[in-house]
Protein backbone atom coordinates (compact mmCIF):
# COMPACT_ATOMS: atom_id res chain seq x y z
CA UNK A 1 0.00 0.00 0.00
CA UNK A 2 1.27 3.47 -0.83
CA UNK A 3 1.26 6.63 1.51
CA UNK A 4 -1.54 7.64 0.34
CA UNK A 5 -3.63 4.30 0.87
CA UNK A 6 -6.78 5.02 4.15
CA UNK A 7 -7.99 1.88 5.87
CA UNK A 8 -11.55 1.81 6.68
CA UNK A 9 -13.44 -0.22 9.07
CA UNK A 10 -16.91 -1.02 8.91
CA UNK A 11 -18.92 -4.22 11.07
CA UNK A 12 -22.45 -4.51 11.50
CA UNK A 13 -23.31 -3.96 15.38
CA UNK A 14 -26.78 -5.70 15.32
CA UNK A 15 -28.25 -2.13 16.78
CA UNK A 16 -31.20 -1.99 14.13
CA UNK A 17 -30.92 -3.99 10.89
CA UNK A 18 -28.41 -1.90 8.90
CA UNK A 19 -26.12 -0.12 11.91
CA UNK A 20 -22.56 0.21 11.39
CA UNK A 21 -19.77 0.32 13.39
CA UNK A 22 -17.31 2.94 11.36
CA UNK A 23 -13.62 3.06 12.01
CA UNK A 24 -11.52 5.70 9.71
CA UNK A 25 -8.17 7.26 10.29
CA UNK A 26 -9.19 7.26 14.19
CA UNK A 27 -12.06 8.74 13.90
CA UNK A 28 -15.87 6.61 14.80
CA UNK A 29 -18.60 7.20 13.17
CA UNK A 30 -22.13 5.08 12.92
CA UNK A 31 -24.00 4.94 9.97
CA UNK A 32 -27.75 3.27 9.21
CA UNK A 33 -30.33 3.55 7.17
CA UNK A 34 -33.66 5.47 7.89
CA UNK A 35 -36.40 4.19 9.18
CA UNK A 36 -38.39 4.39 6.17
CA UNK A 37 -35.71 2.15 4.55
CA UNK A 38 -36.04 -0.66 7.55
CA UNK A 39 -33.16 1.16 9.99
CA UNK A 40 -33.09 3.23 12.99
CA UNK A 41 -32.11 6.09 12.04
CA UNK A 42 -28.94 5.44 14.13
CA UNK A 43 -26.51 7.53 11.98
CA UNK A 44 -26.20 9.03 8.29
CA UNK A 45 -27.21 6.86 4.94
CA UNK A 46 -23.99 5.93 2.78
CA UNK A 47 -25.42 8.54 0.91
CA UNK A 48 -25.48 11.37 3.64
CA UNK A 49 -21.62 10.32 4.04
CA UNK A 50 -20.80 10.33 0.41
CA UNK A 51 -23.08 13.95 -0.06
CA UNK A 52 -20.81 15.11 3.08
CA UNK A 53 -18.19 14.06 2.10
CA UNK A 54 -18.42 15.65 -1.19
CA UNK A 55 -19.21 18.75 1.07
CA UNK A 56 -16.83 18.64 3.32
CA UNK A 57 -14.18 18.50 0.60
CA UNK A 58 -15.23 21.42 -1.21
CA UNK A 59 -15.00 24.16 1.66
CA UNK A 60 -11.88 22.74 2.52
CA UNK A 61 -10.24 23.48 -1.17
CA UNK A 62 -12.27 26.25 -1.19
CA UNK A 63 -10.79 27.53 2.13
CA UNK A 64 -7.25 26.35 0.89
CA UNK A 65 -7.20 27.94 -2.80
CA UNK A 66 -7.91 31.19 -0.65
CA UNK A 67 -5.15 30.40 1.77
CA UNK A 68 -2.85 30.18 -0.86
CA UNK A 69 -3.90 33.70 -2.52
CA UNK A 70 -3.63 35.54 0.86
CA UNK A 71 -7.12 36.85 -0.25
CA UNK A 72 -9.80 37.79 2.93
CA UNK A 73 -12.08 34.78 2.54
CA UNK A 74 -14.07 35.13 6.09
CA UNK A 75 -16.10 31.67 5.88
CA UNK A 76 -17.24 28.91 3.28
CA UNK A 77 -20.76 27.23 3.12
CA UNK A 78 -21.85 24.73 1.09
CA UNK A 79 -25.20 22.92 0.71
CA UNK A 80 -25.92 20.10 -1.28
CA UNK A 81 -28.59 17.85 -2.71
CA UNK A 82 -28.02 14.57 -4.66
CA UNK A 83 -30.72 12.90 -6.50
CA UNK A 84 -30.59 9.11 -7.42
CA UNK A 85 -30.36 8.70 -11.07
CA UNK A 86 -33.63 6.57 -12.37
CA UNK A 87 -35.93 7.51 -10.46
CA UNK A 88 -39.65 7.84 -10.29
CA UNK A 89 -40.75 10.09 -13.65
CA UNK A 90 -36.78 10.71 -14.69
CA UNK A 91 -35.33 9.67 -18.08
CA UNK A 92 -31.95 10.56 -16.55
CA UNK A 93 -29.73 7.39 -15.57
CA UNK A 94 -26.83 8.88 -13.85
CA UNK A 95 -27.30 10.51 -10.28
CA UNK A 96 -27.32 14.35 -9.71
CA UNK A 97 -25.44 16.09 -7.79
CA UNK A 98 -25.82 20.21 -7.20
CA UNK A 99 -23.47 22.35 -4.88
CA UNK A 100 -24.40 25.62 -3.62
CA UNK A 101 -21.33 27.25 -2.36
CA UNK A 102 -21.54 30.94 -0.83
CA UNK A 103 -18.33 32.52 0.04
CA UNK A 104 -18.29 35.24 2.76
CA UNK A 105 -15.96 37.96 3.08
CA UNK A 106 -16.47 41.56 2.96
CA UNK A 107 -13.52 42.70 0.89
CA UNK A 108 -13.45 39.88 -1.56
CA UNK A 109 -13.85 41.30 -5.25
CA UNK A 110 -16.15 39.80 -7.76
CA UNK A 111 -13.15 38.43 -9.79
CA UNK A 112 -11.90 36.52 -6.48
CA UNK A 113 -15.61 35.42 -6.06
CA UNK A 114 -16.11 33.89 -9.19
CA UNK A 115 -12.57 32.22 -8.89
CA UNK A 116 -13.22 30.42 -5.52
CA UNK A 117 -16.48 29.14 -6.81
CA UNK A 118 -14.82 27.62 -10.03
CA UNK A 119 -11.68 26.01 -6.99
CA UNK A 120 -14.82 24.52 -5.51
CA UNK A 121 -15.73 22.00 -8.57
CA UNK A 122 -12.22 21.30 -8.55
CA UNK A 123 -12.12 19.53 -4.91
CA UNK A 124 -10.27 16.06 -5.13
CA UNK A 125 -13.75 14.23 -4.12
CA UNK A 126 -15.76 15.70 -7.06
CA UNK A 127 -12.92 14.53 -9.39
CA UNK A 128 -13.47 10.89 -7.93
CA UNK A 129 -16.61 10.93 -8.44
CA UNK A 130 -16.30 12.41 -12.28
CA UNK A 131 -13.88 9.68 -13.03
CA UNK A 132 -14.32 6.23 -13.40
CA UNK A 133 -12.38 4.55 -10.28
CA UNK A 134 -11.30 1.20 -9.52
CA UNK A 135 -13.38 -0.23 -7.38
CA UNK A 136 -11.94 -4.39 -6.50
CA UNK A 137 -13.96 -6.60 -4.06
CA UNK A 138 -12.37 -9.70 -2.95
CA UNK A 139 -13.35 -12.16 -0.11
CA UNK A 140 -11.30 -12.22 3.10
CA UNK A 141 -9.49 -15.10 4.13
Amino acid sequence: MSANTTTAHIVETGESAFAVSIDVSGHHLIGDEPIAQGGADMGPAPYDLLLAALGECTAMTVRWYARQQNWPLKRVEVTLMHAKGGGEGSSAKTDQFTKTIRVIGQNLSEEQRKKLISVAARCPVQRTLEGTPDITTVAAS
